[in-house]
């Protein structure tokens, strides 16, 4: 299922970089030097392909959450890293490296 999943996650990510480089630029990056002429065509720039690259957006978040989330079964819990120093305090103290000389 894993593996599945991680197929359609990679091709969903090239399906995206696709369809983002084949759109047309509007020009005005972040509303810089838009005008008002500009303002009243830009309501209607929801053509094919910004709905297909928010479809294919929306589809790869959903894919990379389930992948995380089939692949988090197989993790085991383990101790905090904090534990362990606790356990090491309590214990012995750690032991010096000989010299090799």
């Amino acid at each position: 299922m894993e593996n599945i999943l991680l197929g359609i996650n990679i091709i969903l990510a090239i399906i995206l970089v696709i369809v983002v480089l084949v759109q047309k630029s509007e020009g005005g990056a972040l509303g810089i030097g838009v005008s008002q002429d500009n303002f009243m065509f830009s309501r209607s720039a929801g053509n094919f392909f910004t709905k297909a690259t928010a479809i294919v957006a929306t589809l790869f978040i959903i894919c990379s959450l389930a992948l995380t989330i089939v692949s988090r079964g197989d993790l085991t819990p383990s101790t905090s890293v904090l534990d362990k120093i606790e356990e090491n305090e309590e214990g012995e103290a750690p032991k010096i490296p000989e010299n090799n000389n």
